[in-house]
């Protein structure tokens, strides 16, 4: 009871409140409209206070989201985390763009076994937990339950897909002199039209399992592959328009045809690769003086490539549908323009000039643009022209940024990499960064699957390793990788390429340990431009310590180890390792790698022998340095001589390491004693 005071009390006094702030006359003065500390509200006389005015808050309908939506605004994105659709488990987190579709893939092939079980085993799924219950997660009726031979049940069947059985019970109402509505007719062709006269998903499963029950078990591992592999080919092969099909007879004995019956044959034929039919099929509903809907133009006229070879005859062919369209009365619509620019994306020149009259067309008509209609404006203005002569990317841009879509056409899921593709052809970052501040407005991003995200981050990346400075470069890096994308190998090729050009060779390591997280570590191109950028020219102390590491996880790789196939060495490779391992002063690994080249037949450079015995002096290894020197005889290289004379003049030999220096004779040796045999033999003549 005293709750209900106070409540009843606050509310008198709000009202009182409001009252006061009226004139007797019943007009309000002196309201409030400002929240300025100046304006107070409106002071009459010396013995009025201040008045003003409590304007109660209109109600607010707020979104089923909203709060959902509040809470997502407050948690930022960690970019060292994959994507939120994969599991977080070390063994389930993605390695590289393959994995990540292959995961995406396997979570979805989870999704739809679910539902295939809930589907085909709905007796398993009887108790209802939830309450109240959630009806869209329960197991849907897919068996019939209307009986016999009716329209009743012909409908039933149409409502739940069933294709063969609708058509049999149709023929089977005919047979029986049962008439069928024009209505249920038409029904009944949207439903072959739209499978083109083939069984749904549904249906081809259970006589697939009918199939599998049915056949024999003996030889089933032979035959096994080459019926997969005959279905395949049927499926294949009967995905198009059949001669003479169900659609094509039900349409013939109707005794009575409308305009929808038209348009959804139409609409049939060019859906299943029938595009000379639909059009004749199309001449035949003019002479019958019936009008086609909006949707069969746009069918029409996205059949128009199909129907004329020469750029000019499409667009003429175009324009006729346009007119037919205005002599219907027939209203375009978004799809309708769309269907016009991705037919002149197949019309060249005649596409570029006409193009933009349709977009004005559109704007005629307050029809705004989707993504799908600037995809097909890049495609036709940059695709194999010069790209320096148009400037549509930069308007298309604008436009773009100041929206933010929604789903309206298949196609607009294309744009983003699209117009990314075009930034990176054209070399302009400053566009890129325009493009990405319209790809995060809103609700854009959601445009970008799996597989789109990663080819378009993957341009963006590699647009910035060419024209940004270096610590920009690695500032995305880090912020992209792996929560927006996995770099390809042609990414990281970038990366090291923009990283030669700054001079930060000492980022090479941490980069390393990228490629090994991505799994590219056994790509040969990758592995002899690391090697060769690290090998270059020496550096200090700490870093070539870790490019001495990195290069260790490289002989790694070149080594067998359980069932890996290992990579085969080549000269380069082997010997930027043993150069990587001289520097770093680890003489034994460098001496491991210069035994190889005998063992693989391959010649070391000059530059790979001078940094062994460099290291061999540093750490004061004259044996190591008689090794080389054999080596070199070995191997019969021209600086063998030069070696020699170095190890006698750069270390300090004990007598027998003398003799066995002394042993030794390479190619310059044996031919100086050559000539001065022949010399000699030339005097005693």
């Amino acid at each position: 009871m005293a709750a209900w005071r106070v409540r009843g009390g606050s509310w008198q006094r709000v009202v009182w409140l409001s009252r006061r702030c009226c004139s007797p006359g019943g007009r309000r003065e002196g309201c409030r409209y400002s929240s300025s500390s100046t304006a107070l509200g409106k002071t009459v006389d010396n013995s009025e206070v201040t008045q003003e005015e409590i304007v109660l808050p209109r109600k607010k309908t707020w979104d089923k989201l909203a709060v959902l939506q509040t809470l997502a605004s407050t948690v930022k994105r960690d970019p060292t985390a994959a994507h939120y659709m994969f599991y977080d488990d070390p063994f389930l987190m993605p390695r590289n763009a393959a994995t990540s579709r292959l995961f995406a893939l396997s979570k979805e092939s989870g999704r739809n076994a679910a539902k295939y079980i809930i589907k085909h085993f709905p007796q398993y799924f009887d108790k209802t937990l939830a309450d109240p219950n959630v009806l869209c997660l329960m197991p849907e009726t897919l068996t019939p339950q209307i009986e016999g031979l009716s329209e009743e049940a012909l409908k039933e069947r149409i409502h739940l897909r069933k294709v063969k059985d609708s058509v049999n019970l149709f023929d089977q109402l005919l047979q029986a002199g049962t008439p069928v509505s024009l209505e249920t007719t038409n029904s009944l062709l949207d439903l072959l039209c739209f499978y083109g006269d083939q069984e749904s998903t549904l249906e081809k499963e259970e006589e697939e399992e009918k199939e599998d029950l049915e056949e024999p078990e003996v030889n089933a591992s032979e035959q096994k592959a080459p019926r997969r592999r005959f279905q395949r080919g049927s499926q294949l092969s009967d995905s198009g328009w059949r001669e003479n099909n169900n659609a094509e007879r039900i349409f013939k004995i109707m005794p009575e045809r409308n305009a929808h019956s038209y348009c959804t044959m139409i609409r049939g034929m060019v859906k299943h690769r029938a595009p000379a039919k639909a059009y004749d099929m199309y001449i035949d509903l003019l002479n019958e003086r019936h009008k086609a809907d909006v949707h069969t133009f746009n069918a029409l006229i996205g059949a128009v490539p199909y129907l004329k070879e020469r750029f000019f005859e499409r667009w003429e062919l175009a324009k006729v549908f346009l007119n037919h369209m205005v002599q219907q009365e027939v209203q375009p619509n978004l799809l309708t323009f769309n269907a016009l620019l991705k037919t002149l994306r197949r019309c060249g020149g005649v596409g570029r000039s006409m193009s933009l009259l349709v977009v004005k067309e559109m704007e005629a008509l307050d029809i705004e643009p989707s993504l799908a209609t600037y995809d097909h404006l890049l495609y036709i203005f940059y695709r194999g022209a010069d790209l320096g002569q148009s400037n549509i990317i930069s308007e298309v841009l604008d436009d773009v940024e100041k929206r933010s879509f929604s789903p309206q056409d298949p196609d607009d899921a294309n744009f983003f990499a699209t117009a990314m593709q075009v930034c990176c052809d054209l070399k302009d970052i400053k566009l890129a960064y325009q493009l990405n501040k319209a790809m995060e407005k809103g609700d854009n991003w959601k445009f970008l699957d799996v597989d789109r995200l990663n080819a378009y981050w993957s341009k963006f990346f590699s647009l910035l390793c060419m024209m940004e400075q270096i610590d920009v470069v690695l500032k995305w890096y880090k912020e992209m990788s792996p929560s927006l994308f996995y770099p390809t190998p042609k990414n990281i090729l970038d990366l090291l390429q923009a990283l030669d050009a700054a001079n930060h060779l000492e980022v090479i390591p941490s980069v390393w340990e990228d490629v090994k997280q991505l799994g590219f570590n056994k790509r040969q191109d990758l592995l002899e431009e690391v090697l060769s950028l690290m090998s270059r020219e020496q550096h200090p102390e700490e870093i070539q310590l870790a490019f001495a590491k990195c290069a260790e996880d490289i002989k790694a790789v070149h080594e067998p180890s359980g069932r890996e196939v290992p990579l085969q060495w080549t000269g380069s490779a082997l010997g930027r390792v043993a150069l990587l391992f001289s520097r770093a002063g680890r003489t034994q690994d460098a001496w491991n790698m210069m035994e190889r080249f005998q063992q693989i037949n391959r010649i070391p450079t000059d530059q790979v022998m001078d940094g062994f015995l460099n290291c061999a002096k540093q750490t004061n290894c004259p044996d190591e340095a008689i090794k080389l020197v054999k080596l070199a005889a070995a191997l019969s290289l021209p600086s063998a001589a030069r070696l020699k004379s170095r190890t006698e003049k750069e270390f300090e030999l004990s007598e027998k390491q003398k003799k066995t220096l002394e042993s030794i004779k390479s190619d310059g040796d044996s031919s100086d004693s050559d000539s001065e045999s022949s010399d000699s033999d030339s005097d005693r003549d």
